[in-house]
């Protein structure tokens, strides 16, 4: 039980802080090479913040918890496709793989610790 909770946060604490990061990228960086518009930066960096709030507030139901885990799959699919196809390196391309992969482990702990 000890074991599970220890990988379920470290995960969880290691996906929160990268969404962290990227939403202080969002804002920060020069996301023009991309190709998105604008108004995109804004939209994403909105729905990361909450998405974070639903993700790491325990109260919220796991239904709830759930979409906020699909959406960050899709932030982090869509994060690998861009970058490789904007002609940045591989290691930038790859990376979102490695907090997809967290996300993952994330999630099957969620449900081991929910079923205790």
């Amino acid at each position: 039980m000890k074991r599970n909770r220890i990988i379920y946060w470290t995960s969880t604490g290691t996906v929160a802080f990268g969404m962290l990061f990227s939403i202080y990228k969002i804002f920060s960086l020069d996301y023009d090479h991309l190709g998105f518009p604008p108004y995109f930066r804004i939209e994403l960096g909105i729905l990361k913040v909450l998405g974070l709030i639903v993700f790491l507030v325990p109260q919220f139901p796991i239904r709830v918890k759930e979409w906020a885990y699909a959406g960050f799959a899709i932030v982090f699919i869509s994060a690998s496709v861009a970058n490789f196809n904007s002609g940045d390196s591989s290691i930038k391309a790859i990376e979102p793989w490695f907090f997809l992969i967290l996300l993952a482990l994330s999630n099957i702990y969620l449900h081991k610790l929910q079923k205790v």
